[in-house]
């Protein structure tokens, strides 16, 4: 039976693959380049197989190689859910938690969520990363984040899900708008509005016109912008309207502006804020811990 004597030969293996380059890896690995292509050499000799092909102008990993180094991946991935299962045993939320956040939450939420869990839980080191969804739930998939925040609904794989609260979107205009006459709206007084929407890869734009019933809407003649900063600065500018989440309102992103923030009277359309997390991650305890203190934040004026 084939047997390797150490994970730190399946580290070396995996830091390759993502640098690709045996001095990079090596310095990944706070190793010599020495001491980390001998553990790739002793892994080789005890699978009896060629994981990597050596030349002077690249690391090429021969497809025997690329499959050990995914195995590989999950392998350390096991081991490092063995060792947070024991630390979360004796005290929940302390050491290293690595969040994905989407950009349309981090910086309304975030700023409220940030100081009560490090009130609560002072050892938590948390490592915070804001990327679009697709993107975050790729890293959560290969290991490389614990948990994310994200807006449902998304289909997040084989992730486990768990919803926190609603979010709802409010029409941002101008105050001269004939939109803000109105105290409230209905979705259906967005029909012939211009409206200015987020990007392509931006979830937002997906779940705003969904619950707006706008869903088949043709974005051709809609502006778009890369972030919730922008869009605003083009509504100022009499560009169009905007459907933003009540968290960004919340959070003054209208301030000293010439706008307005309007409610819908009818079905209150709104996104679903939660968390996903790896099904077969030994942290969900934890995660709902953490949870609750974002649900807690939820609403909080900076």
């Amino acid at each position: 039976m084939v047997q390797i004597n150490s994970l730190k030969q399946l580290r070396y293996l995996t830091a390759l693959v993502e640098h690709q380059h045996f001095g990079r890896a090596a310095e990944a690995c706070h190793v010599s380049q020495s001491t980390l292509s001998a553990g790739l050499k002793e892994l080789e000799t005890q699978l009896g197989v060629t994981l990597v092909e050596r030349t002077n102008r690249s690391v090429v990993f021969t497809a025997l190689g690329q499959s050990i180094a995914a195995q590989a991946q999950r392998v350390l991935n096991e081991a490092t859910s063995l060792t947070e299962l024991a630390a979360a045993a004796g005290e929940p939320l302390t050491g290293p938690l690595r969040l994905g956040v989407i950009p349309t939450i981090a910086p309304f939420l975030l700023p409220q969520a940030l100081p009560r869990l490090r009130r609560r839980y002072p050892k938590l080191k948390l490592y915070l990363t804001e990327d679009q969804t697709a993107r975050l739930l790729a890293q959560l998939e290969e290991g490389q984040l614990d948990l994310v925040l994200l807006a449902l609904p998304y289909d997040c794989g084989d992730a486990v899900t768990w919803p926190l609260f609603e979010d709802r979107f409010d029409l941002v205009c101008r105050e001269d708008s004939p939109l803000a006459e109105k105290a409230s709206l209905h979705t259906s007084d967005l029909a012939n509005v211009p409206l200015l929407l987020l990007a392509e890869g931006h979830c937002m734009t997906d779940h705003a016109l969904s619950a707006c019933h706008l869903a088949q809407r043709n974005p051709s003649v809609d502006l778009t912008a890369t972030s919730l900063t922008t869009l605003v600065e083009m509504v100022a500018n009499g560009l169009g309207s905007t459907l933003l989440p009540e968290m960004a309102v919340k959070a003054q992103l209208l301030k000293g502006g010439e706008l307005v923030a309007r409610p819908f009277a009818d079905e209150e359309p709104y996104r679903e804020i939660g968390l996903a997390w790896r099904a077969t991650s030994p942290r969900e305890t934890e995660f709902k811990l953490l949870g609750e203190v974002l649900q807690q934040a939820r609403g909080v004026t900076v």
